[in-house]
């Protein structure tokens, strides 16, 4: 994995051959930091003729030293917030790979939206992954030329930044190797490839990991996984990973479907390439492990993944069967397409049987989630107010999009089976809600949790890709949890 360098020189330190610094519409740049030849640069910026800093407009000049000045315009600052200033960064690093820099100088503005420890680890962890490309399986690197970001900030905000460094890197290299996962394909990225990835994170970071096999599997009576990974020669594994001795103990449960063709109910072959990124909720967590890991965070961590891949073959599970899960509850097989909730009813069950704390678990569960939020929020559900409020502010600090949906008793009631306790697929209406209701079966009276449906902000569009999405959200609720713990 590749991240751009971070560093914070003075502003008459730049060595830098661009420099960009901001401007709010009716107002001038910060001048008299930057040294006399790029303060009279940017003033003489602001007496070109058309300039009215503009959101988008730019200004330019080349200076005699061989650097070039340029002011952005950002539009009235009454108007501007976190989403215009992620944009704006977005573009300041798509024209230097546009020009082919491999080092600018970026002045941030003086505004609410850059202030902060949770702004100050946004906008560093945003500039750390600009260099990110999953280039793997190209003959020739596309790696991108921007190598590093010398990045000034306004003094009363430098020891702001400079503290969230190390934090912004660490969730950084988890988003990052979680989008590697994700990213890598279906023939490489078998269950048993994931397996073997966690065994190296392990030995990497001192974790303790255990993967139970198909023999295993069938000890422990864990039948979901076993159907939904039956009809595959990739047999299923099912990851358990501990790390930490201090503070709450939080279990991360992931859905890893490797590859998913819907099996016997076999999914449209339109788009059907996108279902590698199946296994999302399970690189989610890893990434969160590594992050955690990574910044010594204050707690105990248990990750619980279910690692199958869903293929129709004469060994495949069946519309009409009934399995039973680990926690003894039977299942009625409506669909074999809605895979996902089998595997994590196992893990769920796994996991709560060992009392954590409190418990996440991720999961590219429903379409439907996506047809309430689109693909710019995950789904929260959760029976917590605490963990609903912790989560949701965690989100809205990281920058990532999380909504809370209802639990309501009605959903359950909807999952009940005809022959069996369950059955894995409810009505039409409500599908992502029904989903969960069906997890809260595998999870007994521990309320302490929360299911997160990331089907729509796991993956873009454009360019195509995992996103790495609730690392950063979750590694925020981390650190409140360990503090919270600490001041206890």
């Amino acid at each position: 994995m590749q991240l751009t360098r971070i560093s914070f020189p003075t502003a008459k330190k730049l060595s830098a051959r661009r420099l960009v610094a901001p401007c709010f519409e009716g107002s001038l740049p910060v001048l008299g930091a930057a040294g006399t030849e790029v303060d009279k640069a940017l003033e003489d910026c602001t007496k070109q003729p058309d300039w009215q800093a503009k959101t988008g407009q730019i200004a330019r000049i080349s200076l005699p030293s061989d650097r070039t000045v340029e002011l952005h315009g950002l539009g009235l600052e009454k108007d501007f917030g976190t989403e215009k200033l992620v944009r704006w960064l977005a573009t300041v690093i798509k024209a230097a790979e546009t020009q082919r820099d491999d080092r600018i100088a970026l002045f941030l503005p003086a505004h609410s939206s850059a202030q902060g420890n949770a702004a100050a680890v946004r906008i560093l962890r945003q500039l750390a992954l600009s260099r990110y490309r999953f280039d793997d399986f190209r003959s020739t690197s596309d790696s991108a030329p921007l190598r590093a970001v010398q990045v000034v900030v306004p003094e009363r905000e430098s020891r702001n930044y400079r503290q969230a460094a190390s934090e912004a890197l660490a969730v950084a290299e988890g988003i990052a190797w979680s989008r590697d996962l994700g990213n890598t394909p279906p023939n490489v990225a078998t269950p048993s490839w994931m397996a073997a990835r966690c065994r190296s994170l392990a030995r990497e970071h001192g974790l303790k990991c255990r993967v139970l096999g198909v023999s295993d599997l069938r000890k422990k009576g864990m039948g979901g996984i076993l159907a939904v990974g039956g009809g595959s020669a990739n047999s299923a594994k099912m990851v358990r990973l501990e790390w930490g001795r201090r503070g709450p103990i939080v279990a991360l449960v992931g859905k890893g479907v490797t590859f998913d063709t819907g099996g016997i109910s076999i999914k449209p072959a339109a788009d059907m390439d996108e279902m590698k990124y199946d296994k999302c909720g399970a690189c989610t967590a890893l990434g969160v492990v590594r992050a955690a890991v990574r910044a010594d965070l204050g707690v105990r961590l248990r990750v619980y993944l279910p690692l199958a891949e869903n293929m129709p073959s004469s060994k495949a599970y069946r519309p009409g069967d009934i399995v039973r899960c680990y926690n003894k509850k039977t299942v009625e097989v409506l669909n074999t397409d809605a895979e996902g909730r089998l595997i994590l009813a196992d893990a769920l069950a796994w996991a709560v049987e060992e009392k954590p704390d409190q418990m996440i678990e991720y999961s590219t569960l429903t379409g439907a989630s996506m047809v309430a939020l689109g693909d710019f929020a995950g789904a929260l559900f959760t029976p917590s107010d605490r963990i609903a409020t912790g989560l949701l502010t965690s989100a809205e600090e990281a920058g990532e999009r999380l909504w809370r949906m209802p639990m309501w008793p009605e959903y359950v009631e909807q999952m009940k089976g005809n022959h069996a306790d369950l059955k894995n697929a409810g009505e039409r209406w409500g599908g992502a809600c029904t989903a969960a209701a069906f997890l809260s079966q595998f999870v007994g009276d521990h309320s302490a949790w929360a299911h997160l449906d990331i089907a729509g902000p796991a993956m873009a569009s454009r360019p195509k890709g995992a996103t790495g999405y609730g690392v950063a959200l979750t590694f925020r609720w981390l650190q409140r949890l360990a503090k919270e713990a600490q001041e206890a």
